[in-house]
Parts: structure tokens; C-alpha cells; sequence
């Protein structure tokens, strides 16, 4: 079974993410496991798995679907985007291979560009340049300046790019605090993050939520096992009562492996949308028994 975790530049217009959510339930094979959208950041990140060719096939009709209805020149969010179907990763779960989820990545790709004229860039374990393994090497104004993976153009029109890879499980997870003080929050993602010497596999930037009226640190987790997350949380909590501030809220974004709930789970209750199922396996193996 493989993962596929796209993320859509649209999160204020409800109908337009459920044309695409609509577009990936009509492949027979893949299995819708979520999905949810948030208005700062306009984005939306669906969650689906199921046999490789049927999750291949779902991911692309998805990214026509969005690059149909979603125009970037009209686009505005807090998040950093390149495309409609901005990122596209496919993940390996339970008797999958990365080998397989590459594959499926580099087909995914093909059909993108010959269906829809959507150029394509490889990252993570789909790289075809070291360079571009880091997303935010790619995910920037005017990529890397080297032409896409796939295609001739480097953007299209109003769809842009898709940034499309086969990565490992990875886990969102977003921190707001007590303080509309973006500088707060951007000094804590510095603190955490690897990229400036923080903990290793942990992303992180500030942001402002304006329909909040709160800051965030907005953390990708890119190997949960190998990250302390309670300290992490921890270091979060402790800078930010430095900075005269706490933590208001948490929320998990799309699903946790059941091994990173057992490993600290106080740390995911803390997620005040966290329940039994947002852990992959339960998510599964209930659609499976429904199914």
C-alpha cells in the first residue's frame, strides 16, 4: 500500500477542494483516508492510499482537477506555494517499497505534464539532483533556476508547478501562541529548526494567522523517530515564555503512524483536533472494514 499526501493551494472555497477531493474518490482502488483546509494558509492537504497504480492515477487526476479551478495569480496565503497541486509526495506503508513509491512518482509526473501541461520537479528520494532533495530548495521564486524535471516550460500559466517526490512518513504539527507577534514565532522556528542548528528533521517557520490573530510555527517533522518530540515541544514552550508569551493551541495536520502516537503520545494529545482516528493505521483499517 502506498501513502499519497498532496497538498492543494485552495482552502477558502470549500466547493473547489471538493471538486479535487471528488476527482481522487472516483478511481476505484484508492482509498480516501481525509482531508482538511485551513483559510491563512490557503491550502489543503488530502490524505488517500491504496495500491500504487490506483493512488498514481488519483494523484493526477487531482492535479488537473486543480489546475482547472485554481488560478496563483489570484492566489493569496500565508504558506509558501509554486503550484495548484503544489506537492504531490508518495509514501511507502505496509509492504511497499520507496523503490515503488519513486515509480509511482516519476509516472505521476509524465501524465501531469502530457494531460494537463504542468511541469513537473522531483524531490526527496525522487530527486534526479542532490540539489533538490530539500523541497524548500525547489518550493521558491524561480525554483533553482534550472529547467523542470519534466516539461518544457518552467511554470505553467496559472497553474504553476507541481513539486512531486517519494519521501518517508512524515508528521505535520502547527503551534499558536498568545501574541499576533509574527517575530515571536519566526524567532522560535529558528531555534527549532535543523536548518539553523536546531533539532535534527524538524522544518519550521513563523507565521500569522490573521482569522486567528495569532502567531505560529508551522513544523514539518521529517523522521519522527529519530526526533525527541516532547523536547521539541518543550524548547517551543520554554522560548516562547522567554519572548513574554505560551502556547494557545496545537493542531495536527492530516495523520500520525501509530509507532510516533506510542513513542510520545502526550505529545500528540496536545493537538486539539487529535483523537483514536487520526492514527494511519486505525484510519485504514476502518475505511478497510466499512469497505
Amino acid at each position: 500500500m502506498i501513502e499519497c499526501v498532496p497538498n492543494f493551494s485552495e482552502g477558502r472555497d470549500p466547493a473547489k477542494v471538493r471538486a479535487i477531493v471528488a476527482a481522487i474518490e472516483g478511481v476505484p482502488g484508492a482509498l480516501l483516508l481525509g482531508w482538511e483546509s485551513d483559510a491563512d494558509h490557503n491550502r489543503s492537504v488530502v490524505t488517500f492510499a491504496g495500491a500504487g497504480e490506483a493512488v498514481m492515477e488519483a494523484a493526477v487526476r487531482a492535479a488537473g482537477k486543480a489546475a482547472e479551478l485554481i488560478d496563483l495569480n489570484q492566489h493569496e496565503g500565508v504558506h509558501p506555494r509554486v503550484g495548484a497541486a503544489d506537492v504531490i509526495p508518495f509514501v511507502p506503508l505496509e509492504g511497499a517499497t520507496m523503490e515503488e513509491c519513486v515509480e509511482a512518482a516519476r509516472h505521476a509526473a509524465e501524465e501531469i505534464w502530457r494531460r494537463f501541461g504542468v511541469p513537473v520537479y522531483f524531490y526527496e528520494a525522487a530527486a534526479r539532483n542532490p540539489e533538490r532533495r530539500r523541497l524548500e530548495k525547489v518550493r521558491r521564486a524561480g525554483f533553482d533556476g534550472r529547467p523542470p524535471d519534466v516539461g518544457d516550460i518552467p511554470s505553467h500559466p496559472s497553474a504553476g508547478a507541481c513539486v512531486v517526490g517519494a519521501r518517508g512518513l512524515l508528521i505535520a504539527f502547527n503551534v499558536n501562541l498568545n501574541t499576533g507577534d509574527i517575530t515571536a514565532a519566526q524567532t522560535i522556528a529558528r531555534q527549532i529548526r535543523e536548518s539553523s542548528g536546531g533539532f535534527r528533521y524538524v522544518k519550521a517557520m513563523g507565521l500569522y494567522l490573521a482569522t486567528r490573530g495569532c502567531a505560529q510555527i508551522s513544523m514539518n517533522l521529517t523522521n519522527f523517530a529519530e526526533t525527541p518530540l516532547d523536547r521539541v515541544y518543550d524548547a517551543i514552550s520554554e522560548e516562547a515564555a522567554r519572548l513574554g508569551t505560551n502556547v494557545a493551541s496545537c493542531q495536527l495536520i492530516g495523520f500520525v503512524p501509530r509507532r510516533a502516537f506510542e513513542m510520545a503520545p502526550e505529545f500528540f494529545r496536545r493537538a486539539e483536533n487529535f483523537d483514536e482516528s487520526r492514527i494511519l493505521e486505525t484510519r485504514i483499517e476502518r475505511l478497510l472494514q466499512l469497505n
